[in-house]
């Protein structure tokens, strides 16, 4: 028996039809930059959020990117983040020759510990910038008012919670600005690479939409410096034709989030109440992890590591010289976190071998 991490394939044969309609009408019209589903899209992405503007791009690096920039973020500014994501929530700091400074996480949801944040805060800081790990928030509400208390803008790394929820209100509309990723494995995926910043500051999305184009205002009219980050219609095509069914996915995300509880107990990923995770990843914390993931790949079972090396750790950041032990949550976590299948498309066979499998493996 072998298992998809992320069926992806059976995604597209329950919607080929829909994406495939979607995709020809914008090869008979042609229009495959800025065509008009890219309009279409952050109309529909806008309404869904309940959030005043969407802003579609290239991808959730770029979206990050983008985002600090429209905040004027320069070299030499700090911008506070977690030590626990992938490296692009630090690397766009780093491009703009900002300095990432990082929070340790909350051990049960390895998002940024609102607790550890105030302390963080200097006379650089310009912005804070927590990452929804997993799928699911963080704890925004203590972060946006540590924010105000010191006049600091706040950034969502989304680029795993696009779908998710934090006490009632939809993720990518608790902060400044937001910016998700529509990478294929993502919770909501095109077929290639995309993004979208999302706001509900005027002026902060009209310099966004002039950043994504080579910062012009016109054609050829460039009162910003910019970069090409504009988002393919063909992928905002794909997007239009999955956001018809999302909300289903997500019920179906839910019901086998809540089967792999019944069967996992203790081992299942931690939510806060007041949260609802897309579970972009379905991750557990094991010890001896090579070892139960070799014994789960032995079964047919795939997993992966989000992520096996703290950001501080990175031989790219070495220069912020950060020893190991200086945020020991994160590195905790780093050695002992694994995820799961998980897709809409997990049927129940496959996920009870994939709980068995792994509960046999830690019995070992």
């Amino acid at each position: 028996m072998t298992i998809e991490f992320i069926d992806l394939k059976a995604q597209y044969r329950h919607l080929k039809s829909h994406i495939d309609q979607r995709i020809h009408a914008v090869l008979e019209h042609g229009q495959y930059i800025m065509g008009p589903e890219v309009a279409e899209l952050e109309g529909r992405l806008a309404g869904y959020l309940g959030v005043k503007h969407a802003i579609g791009v290239s991808d959730g690096t770029t979206a990050l990117l983008i985002a600090l920039m429209a905040l004027d973020i320069k070299a030499g500014d700090e911008v506070i983040t977690t030590p626990f994501s992938f490296i692009a929530t630090t690397e766009v700091i780093a491009l703009l020759g900002a300095v990432p400074v990082f929070v340790d996480i909350d051990p049960k949801t390895y998002n940024l510990d609102p607790a550890l944040l105030e302390a963080a805060i200097s006379p650089r800081t310009r912005a804070i910038m927590p990452v929804s790990l997993y799928g699911q928030c963080a704890d925004y509400d203590a972060i946006n008012a540590i924010a105000e208390k010191h006049g600091l803008p706040v950034i969502e790394d989304a680029a795993q919670s696009f779908g998710a929820r934090y006490k009632q209100r939809a993720s990518c509309n608790l902060t400044t600005i937001a910016c998700t990723s529509f990478f294929p494995s993502k919770p909501l995926g095109c077929y290639g690479d995309g993004g979208a910043c999302f706001t509900n500051n005027d002026a902060l999305a009209n310099r966004m939409r002039q950043i994504r184009i080579h910062g012009q205002d016109r054609r050829y009219h460039h009162p910003v410096l910019g970069l090409n980050g504009r988002l393919d219609t063909i992928q905002a095509a794909v997007l239009l034709a999955k956001l018809d069914t999302f909300d289903e996915e997500l019920a179906a995300r839910d019901r086998i989030a809540a089967r792999y509880a019944d069967l996992l107990g203790d081992l299942a990923p931690y939510v806060e109440t007041w949260n609802r995770s897309v579970y972009a990843q379905y991750t557990v914390e094991v010890a001896n992890r090579a070892e139960v993931q070799a014994a789960l790949k032995a079964a047919g079972v795939p997993t992966a590591v989000h992520y096996p090396v703290p950001l501080h750790r990175q031989p790219v950041l070495a220069g912020l010289a950060l020893p190991a032990g200086s945020f020991p949550l994160a590195e905790a976590a780093a050695e002992r976190v694994m995820s799961l299948p998980m897709s809409p498309f997990l049927n129940e066979v496959d996920q009870h071998h994939v709980a068995t499998s792994l509960l046999r493996a830690l019995q070992r």
